[in-house]
């Protein structure tokens, strides 16, 4: 089965999914803007062929180019796992008439304010929103549904260039910073515990499905730099408490039509117990935020995921075995990393329960934190007991300093 996959070693995760999809049998085939030199090795050694383009953004001539690439015909299945992607390969797969994900179907889960009117619709209670194209018309949102609202681009990925506004004053200035989002969406913000509602499906089943938390909510974790953000696997996904999110998952699901491959939701449980939809993404969670779910049952994820898009089934046997924590680490100064500090001391108190160790090494360069959530390094630490795992986690947020200069 010859598969295109669209952006093959973009982000960091999706070098595992196309190797996946390698593993089970497929003739993949990656397109993307980058030479094929630059891709990553483990890419290059599952690709069975690499189309470079000028740009992923221009969707007419990404089609013309991919219907005259002969070498990868006939193809029987487009892959997007990165989300500004995700349109193209609903494009591709309609011009070349490859079954899947159609256009209309995808801008349901690119377009944040069609997603919200589709959702609703449903009857699942959504934040008060609207769509705004200038500032005027911004205003007159904010002004309509009272501050504090959120401000975030209406096809956008994560956090970026997403804001809380609260007041006339604040959005002025967000306004002035955004000048390159030509149009967003404005809605009520939701003062609560933010969670997701991660998924694999087969054909509308649900075969597999995770709850992470956020320690702090991501719009929290983006406005200070100090702060280390979390999120966490919780094992105990049946727990009363997130059953308003369970139940919502499975609704928004069937709302918007999802048949086969990654979801992604994000959820709100507000302090008098009321669940309220966040959005969702047709494509897995970021962050690295896979390889915790992996961690957290000892499985396979990006293999799981490949079987299940490929073959219509999902073999792994899930153990929900541990809770799981990444913790994001933003050094302090400016420059190249100089000296990391309290790594040697959390690793000889936490021990085998530190499950991963990935900092970025003396003399490279600091990323920056407002553009990757990532930042500059992250651990996973893992533990039965939830209370255990958040206790390790916050030694490590306090006890590990990076420092640059």
């Amino acid at each position: 089965m010859n598969v295109l996959m669209v952006s093959p070693g973009y982000p960091t995760e999706i070098n595992y999914f196309t190797r996946g999809l390698a593993v089970h049998g497929a003739r993949v085939f990656g397109i993307g803007d980058q030479p094929e030199r630059e891709l990553p090795p483990l890419v290059r050694e599952h690709l069975a062929g690499y189309l470079q383009v000028p740009s992923l953004l221009d969707d007419a001539a990404i089609v013309k180019q991919v219907r005259a690439w002969k070498a990868a015909q006939p193809l029987k299945q487009v892959e997007c796992l990165w989300e500004p992607g995700v349109i193209l390969a609903a494009r591709l797969r309609e011009e070349l008439g490859v079954p899947g994900q159609d256009v209309a179907q995808a801008m349901l889960f690119r377009d944040k304010d069609a997603m919200k009117q589709a959702v609703a619709a449903a009857g699942i209670r959504t934040p008060k929103h609207q769509r705004a194209t200038s500032a005027a018309e911004c205003q007159r949102a904010a002004e309509q549904i009272g501050f504090p609202v959120i401000v975030k681009p209406i096809a956008g990925a994560g956090s970026a260039d997403t804001f809380q506004v609260n007041s006339r004053l604040e959005l002025d200035a967000v306004l002035a910073r955004s000048g390159h989002v030509h149009e967003v969406n404005v809605e009520e913000f939701i003062d609560a515990v933010e969670y997701t509602f991660d998924t694999i499906c087969i054909q509308g089943k649900i075969v597999y499905w995770n709850i992470c938390l956020y320690r702090p909510r991501p719009l929290t974790a983006r406005q200070e730099e100090w702060i280390s953000p979390q999120t966490v696997v919780l094992r105990d996904v049946e727990a009363d408490h997130l059953a308003g999110g369970r139940e919502m998952g499975r609704a928004v699901l069937k709302a918007l039509g999802f048949q086969t491959g990654f979801t992604h939701m994000e959820w709100y449980r507000k302090a008098n117990g009321e669940t309220v939809f966040g959005e969702i993404a047709a494509r897995p969670p970021g962050a690295r935020t896979v390889d915790l779910m992996n961690y957290a049952s000892d499985i396979d994820l990006y293999t799981g995921w490949a079987e299940a898009v490929l073959h219509r089934r999902f073999s792994s046997k899930l153990e929900r075995r541990y809770n799981a924590a990444i913790i994001f680490k933003r050094a302090q100064g400016a420059g190249h990393i100089r000296h990391i500090e309290g790594l040697d001391r959390l690793q000889a108190r936490f021990g085998a329960h530190i499950a991963a160790v990935e900092l970025l090494p003396i003399g490279a360069p600091r990323r920056n934190w407002l553009l990757t959530l990532v930042s500059d390094g992250f651990l996973v630490v893992r533990h039965p007991d939830l209370q255990a795992t958040l206790d390790m986690a916050d030694a490590v947020g306090t006890d590990l300093h990076l420092y640059a200069g």
